[in-house]
C-alpha cells in the first residue's frame, strides 16, 4: 500500500510525521458474466428479462444494482446485498459506490421476494424514495426498481412509484 507523508507542526521546534495510506478504487469486470452483449433497456419488461436469471432458485433476497450508460445499453451490474428470506438491508452508500465507479448514468434496481409475491413492501417503496434522492444528488437517473417473484414481477416505474425532483409522477423515461 503506498503512503504519502503529510507534514504536521506541532510546535515551533518540532515536526512530527505522519503516514497517511494513499487508496486506488477500481472496478474489476467478471469474465463469465451472463450479462455480456446485453441489448438496450428500453422498457421495464427488458429489465425484468435482464435479471430474471440471477434471481432464479435464490432462497433468500438479494437486491441488485444495473448500471447503464447515456444511451440505457447495460454496462454491468452488481449485488449490493445478500439478505435472508424476507430481508436484504440496502444503504445507498453502497449501491452508488459501485455506480460512481463505473461512471454509469443510470440505474435500474431489482431484487426478489423468494415468497414468490412481488407487492412491494413499505420498506421497499422507502428504500425506492431514499435511493431516488441519493441518484438525483449525485446526477446519476434512476429509472427503475423491479421487484420479482415467481414468474412475474412489478415495476415501480410502470406504476408511477417513483418520485423525482421537478418530473410527474407517471413519467417514465426510458429513452436515455
Amino acid at each position: 500500500m503506498a503512503k504519502q507523508a503529510l507534514h504536521l507542526k506541532e510546535n515551533a521546534n518540532a515536526t512530527k510525521e505522519r503516514c497517511i495510506p494513499l487508496y486506488r478504487l477500481q472496478v474489476v469486470k467478471e469474465e463469465h458474466s451472463p450479462l455480456y452483449g446485453a441489448p438496450k433497456i428500453h422498457a421495464s419488461s427488458d429489465a425484468y428479462r435482464f435479471v430474471r436469471s440471477h434471481f432464479d432458485g435464490r432462497p433468500h433476497e438479494e437486491f441488485v444494482a444495473i448500471f447503464l450508460n447515456a444511451k440505457n445499453t447495460p454496462v454491468g451490474y452488481h449485488v449490493v446485498s445478500v439478505g435472508s428470506l424476507t430481508l436484504s438491508i440496502v444503504h445507498p452508500r453502497e449501491v452508488f459506490k459501485a455506480a460512481v465507479c463505473m461512471n454509469a448514468a443510470g440505474l435500474i434496481f431489482a431484487h426478489n421476494h423468494p415468497s414468490g409475491d412481488p407487492t412491494p413492501s413499505a420498506e421497499d417503496h422507502l428504500l425506492t424514495t431514499r435511493l431516488v434522492s441519493a441518484g438525483e444528488l449525485l446526477g446519476i437517473r434512476v429509472l427503475d426498481h423491479v421487484v420479482i417473484g415467481e414468474d412475474r414481477y412489478v415495476s415501480f416505474a410502470d406504476e408511477g412509484w417513483l418520485q423525482r425532483q421537478g418530473m410527474p409522477k407517471d413519467d417514465v423515461d426510458y429513452s436515455g
